[in-house]
C-alpha cells in the first residue's frame, strides 16, 4: 500500500504554493507518459519494420528535451521563491533528478528508433526480436510502475522496481549470449545482430533509469537516500 501519511503535498497555508507543487508533479508525470510512449513506439517500429513510426519517435525527442528544460526551470523557481524545507524540498530535488532520468530514457528511445530505421533499410529482420520484445515489455512495465509509485508516493512499489532491475540485467546477458552464438554460426549476421545488441543495451538502460526513479521515490517518502545501497538495506528503509 502507498504511504498515505506522507501524501501531503497540498496542505500548505499558501494555496499558490500548493498549486505550484501539484503542477510540478503533474508536468513530471506528463513527461513520463511521453517518454514511456516513445520507448513503446520505438520497439513497435523495430518489430513491425515501420520506418515512418521510427522517424516520428526521433522527431518527438525535441519535445522531451524542452520538457526537461521547462521542468528544471520550474523547480529552480520554486526553490528560489518558496525556500522549501523537509518533504517539499525532497520533492523538488527529486523531480530535478528524475527529470534527467526521463530525458535519458527519451534518448534511449531515439537510439532504438535510429537502429529500427537502419534495420528496416537492410531488409531481412535479424535474430533477437523476440528478446527485444520481451525485455522491452519488462522495462516498460518498470518505467510505468515507477511513475505510478511517484504519483501515489508508494515506497513499497518503488522497492519492487529496484528488485526487478536485477532480473532485467540477467535477461539482457542471456539475450546477448544468444546473439553472440548466432553471429559465430554465420558471420554474415554480425552487422545486423550488433545493431540488435545495441538496442538491447538501450532497453537495459531504460530499466536502470526506472530503478533510479524508484530510488528517488523512496527518498521522497522516507527521507533516506538508497542509491548505491544493496536492496536489503533499501528494504529496511522502506519497512520503517
Amino acid at each position: 500500500m502507498p504511504d498515505k501519511k506522507d501524501d501531503v503535498y497540498g496542505d500548505h497555508i499558501s494555496h499558490k504554493f500548493n498549486d505550484e507543487l501539484m503542477a510540478l508533479k503533474s508536468e513530471f508525470l506528463e513527461m513520463g507518459g511521453l517518454v514511456e510512449s516513445q520507448v513503446d513506439r520505438a520497439i513497435t517500429a523495430l518489430v513491425e519494420n515501420d520506418g515512418h513510426l521510427a522517424d516520428e519517435v526521433r522527431a518527438t525527442d525535441k519535445k522531451v528535451d524542452q520538457m526537461e528544460i521547462d521542468l528544471d526551470e520550474e523547480a529552480t523557481l520554486i526553490i528560489a521563491r518558496r525556500q522549501p524545507t523537509a518533504r517539499d524540498l525532497r520533492l523538488v530535488i527529486s523531480v530535478i533528478k528524475m527529470v534527467a532520468d526521463l530525458e535519458r530514457v527519451g534518448d534511449e528511445a531515439k537510439k532504438i528508433a535510429k537502429f529500427a530505421i537502419k534495420l528496416s533499410e537492410e531488409g531481412q529482420a535479424p535474430r533477437g526480436y523476440v528478446e527485444v520484445r520481451h525485455i522491452g515489455n519488462h522495462v516498460l512495465s518498470m518505467l510505468h510502475d515507477a511513475l505510478d509509485a511517484f504519483a501515489r508516493l508508494d515506497s513499497e512499489q518503488a522497492l519492487r522496481i529496484m528488485k526487478e532491475d536485477k532480473r532485467v540485467d540477467e535477461e539482457y546477458q542471456a539475450a546477448t549470449r544468444t546473439l553472440l552464438t548466432f553471429m559465430m554460426e554465420d558471420t554474415r549476421n554480425i552487422s545486423r545482430c550488433m545493431s540488435v545488441m545495441w538496442i538491447l543495451r538501450a532497453l537495459e538502460r531504460v530499466g536502470d533509469h526506472a530503478c533510479n526513479i524508484a530510488e528517488n521515490v523512496i527518498f521522497m517518502v522516507k527521507g533516506e537516500d538508497v542509491r548505491h545501497t544493496p536492496v536489503e538495506e533499501a528494504e529496511k528503509v522502506v519497512g520503517r
